[in-house]
């Protein structure tokens, strides 16, 4: 498969994964775990598959959040809720609110997961723990918490493989997202809030970058912006590896087969639910995840 394909399928995965950031009722669903603050639900949400680990690992995993902002959330977090009734909460949660989001998602899903478990059974979790952690779960027999956990699957796939592009790069968590924002025009406000750096530490990784030649003022250099094309190459082909067996598998229950046609069509039967989403208001822009704006109609 074309690597430049990889960002046509995390552009249409990213946002139904995402609502369990920004949906109200996802947010609660935390919150009624006996969570405190949005924070220490993400944190212990994205890593209840990897079991009650300490901050540090979850530190390394997710890498471009300060430590000290992690340990605020973990290990507390674990004296109050245990992994699985977090992550069994974090599912319902983000069906619950691609229902109220999506109303024939019940009926997509039912098409879409059969598709989906291709590449998210396909994909190698060598190197990648969250990925594996997450498919490890298992599937839910709930169709639209299955249609969210394959989305959520490949997306930490990407994720995982996009870690270690940058740690390849040479670039540590802040100087990745210092040279991401001055790339992306977007403001320092929103990844020191977001992931928890102080503005002395943004300023020495800014610093850094500068010595390296990669950055020059605010602005990426030339070196700069070749560095973050090659990471994202890197990520893009990595990515694109599990959905090759869209392309050469068959469906076992004589569903259809392979090919160019069954990637158009599971990317097609995607779009309704992604635009729902995106129509819905219920992601912010611009965000710490670097989910782009849509342009609709």
């Amino acid at each position: 498969m074309d690597p430049a394909a990889a960002r046509d399928w995390w552009l249409a995965l990213e946002p139904v994964h995402a609502v369990v950031y920004f949906d109200e009722g996802c947010r609660r669903s935390m919150a009624e775990l006996g969570l405190r603050g949005f924070w220490m639900g993400y944190f212990a949400g994205r890593a209840a598959p990897l079991g009650p680990v300490a901050p540090e690992v979850v530190a390394a995993t997710f890498f471009n959040f300060a430590p000290d902002m992690v340990a605020r959330a973990l290990p507390d977090a674990w004296a109050l809720a245990e992994p699985d009734r977090v992550w069994a909460a974090r599912r319902a949660g983000a069906a619950s609110a691609l229902r109220r989001i999506v109303p024939d998602i019940d009926e997509r899903a039912v098409r879409l997961v059969p598709l989906l478990t291709l590449p998210v059974a396909a994909a190698s979790g060598a190197g990648r723990a969250l990925f594996a952690a997450t498919r490890a779960t298992g599937w839910p027999d709930d169709p639209v918490e299955a249609l969210w956990h394959a989305c959520t699957c490949l997306r930490e796939h990407r994720g995982d493989g996009h870690v270690a592009a940058l740690t390849a790069s040479g670039l540590d968590a802040v100087e990745a997202l210092v040279l991401f924002g001055a790339s992306e025009g977007l403001p320092d406000e929103l990844f020191l809030a977001a992931r928890g750096w102080s503005a002395d530490e943004w300023a020495d990784a800014a610093g850094r970058l500068r010595d390296r030649g990669l950055l020059d003022g605010d602005g990426p250099t030339h070196q700069g912006t070749q560095l973050r094309r090659a990471v994202e190459a890197m990520t893009d082909h990595q990515a694109a590896l599990p959905y090759a067996s869209l392309e050469d598998g068959a469906l076992g229950d004589g569903g259809g087969t392979g090919g160019a046609a069954m990637v158009r069509d599971v990317l097609e039967s995607l779009a309704p639910v992604t635009s729902a989403v995106h129509r819905s208001g219920t992601i912010a822009y611009p965000n710490p995840m670097g989910l782009p704006a849509p342009t609709l109609p």
